[in-house]
């Protein structure tokens, strides 16, 4: 069992005792302390929550014990049943809502789920806020209210529309161009709610044409749902044999994006933020921000088109907030995450696909064609699973001394840069492992970087 308390959330596998897992009482617990901080801090802005969830297994439990905790703490909830993480947080914003809550693991297997905490702009909690929830759960530092102060419950589903349509909308999405394109499009939403939001997406952008593999909302997994090459054979192989121009695949929550060229290949995630950013900055020159284990590609894209890009620690929560700090045009992270501020600050895979499908009819090139016009790395995506006897910090401490006449950045674990390489070490905040990112010219060299930091953490 697992339960993993950071700035990403709270996030565990459902089931076990208290405190080893994502355990109901677990859920009540957290729930409480981030209503009872929201009380806090909110300066009597409004006395609602938004509440919505992904198609996992246990979504539904979990929804029941999140909306009764809120309405026990006092505060009225709109329940907007499944929708994607960034189609809740546009629902905070619409709501006026004092905050929410995202009941979703994200990438995570179909075991596990998490609370994933927003403030009253539809944001994550930042990091010192996140651990002031974590404290006040910690210390059961909340308090239920009386039996004629308790919330009541409201039901809207019709956020997914809402934000479909503020995407169409926007005004780098030509929606005229990709219908006149006539585009077929195949689609693996891992059987969760993007099963439902893609699609429509697609037909309200113009797209007659749509292949539907794995879109059916039921939680069951049909893949691990980690959308990254060696679990996307399924839309691989069907690419191949299919007249698809492009292949979308998005993650239980449908932040992160992934695509899949016409020929069944992978377009590789880090190129998802890369290619987006490469047609809105063509159209909006501005600074750009990934974080720190993303590609080297959106800041070759940014300087050859005469603008500024800044690195972020990993985290959403760390994106945004350099993001807004420089004024950027666009962000995200290299996992598939696009961040587009003219809409909102969150990873959204539906700003991806409109923005990359636009990007496609108007230069009327296939997904690998478009693929050759970017700069070319390889990242390589190794790990080390933890364990109780790993001192994590010492570890890194240790790295840090061996290479300190290269390049070293700590702000977020430690990375390396040499003259024509990186590699990036960091504790994971969703699963109990140490991440460890390489990027070269080749996949060879990526993957050799990468090797070689395991020897050495194994030699530490």
């Amino acid at each position: 069992m697992a339960l993993i308390k950071s700035i990403s959330g709270i996030r565990g596998t459902i089931g076990g005792r208290q405190g080893e897992g994502l355990s109901g009482v677990d859920v009540v617990k957290f729930t409480a302390a981030y209503a009872a901080f929201i009380r806090k801090n909110s300066n009597g802005s409004g006395n609602t929550i938004v509440v919505g969830r992904d198609a996992r297994l246990s979504g539904r439990m979990v929804e029941h014990l999140v909306v009764g905790t809120l309405m026990s703490m006092g505060f009225d909830v709109v329940n907007i049943g499944m929708a994607s993480t960034p189609t809740t947080e546009l629902a905070v914003t619409a709501e006026k809502a004092c905050g929410g809550i995202i009941i979703t693991a994200s990438h995570n297997p179909v075991q596990w789920n998490a609370l994933k905490l927003l403030n009253s702009d539809g944001e994550f909690l930042s990091d010192a806020e996140g651990k002031e929830v974590i404290r006040m759960a910690e210390a059961d530092d909340y308090e239920f209210a009386d039996v004629m102060s308790l919330g009541k419950e409201y039901h809207n589903d019709a956020y997914i529309l809402h934000h479909i349509d503020a995407v169409r909308n926007l005004a780098l999405v030509d929606t005229e161009a990709i219908a006149k394109a006539g585009f077929t499009v195949a689609v693996d939403a891992v059987n969760s709610i993007g099963g439902v939001i893609i699609p429509q997406l697609l037909r309200a952008l113009g797209v007659r044409d749509i292949i539907e593999l794995n879109c059916e909302a039921t939680g069951k997994f049909a893949h691990t749902p980690e959308p990254i090459p060696q679990n996307l054979t399924q839309i691989s192989d069907l690419m191949k044999n299919s007249k698809a121009d492009v292949g979308f695949v998005v993650d239980p929550d449908v932040d992160r994006l992934a695509i899949v060229m016409e020929n069944g290949e992978m377009f590789v995630e880090e190129n998802t933020l890369i290619a987006v950013a490469d047609y809105v900055l063509a159209h909006t020159p501005g600074a750009t921000v990934s974080n720190l284990s993303s590609s080297r590609g959106l800041r070759d894209v940014t300087r050859r088109h005469g603008c500024d890009y800044t690195a972020a620690a990993v985290g959403e929560v760390n994106v945004v907030t350099k993001m807004k700090e420089v004024g950027a045009v666009i962000g995200g992270e290299g996992n598939g995450g696009v961040i587009y501020p003219e809409l909102h600050y969150g990873r959204d895979a539906l700003v991806g696909v409109a923005l990359f499908l636009t990007l496609m009819a108007k230069n009327g090139l296939k997904v690998s064609e478009i693929k050759e016009l970017l700069p070319h790395y390889a990242i390589a995506k190794n790990k080390i699973e933890l364990t109780p006897d790993i001192d994590v910090d010492a570890i890194l401490e240790a790295v840090k001394a061996k290479y300190a006449s290269e390049e070293v950045t700590d702000i977020d674990g430690v990375k390396i840069d040499f003259a024509d390489s990186w590699v990036h070490l960091r504790k994971s905040n969703t699963e109990p492992i140490i991440r460890i990112y390489s990027e070269a010219d080749t996949m060879e060299e990526a993957d050799r970087l990468g090797r070689e930091m395991i020897e050495v953490i194994k030699s530490i």
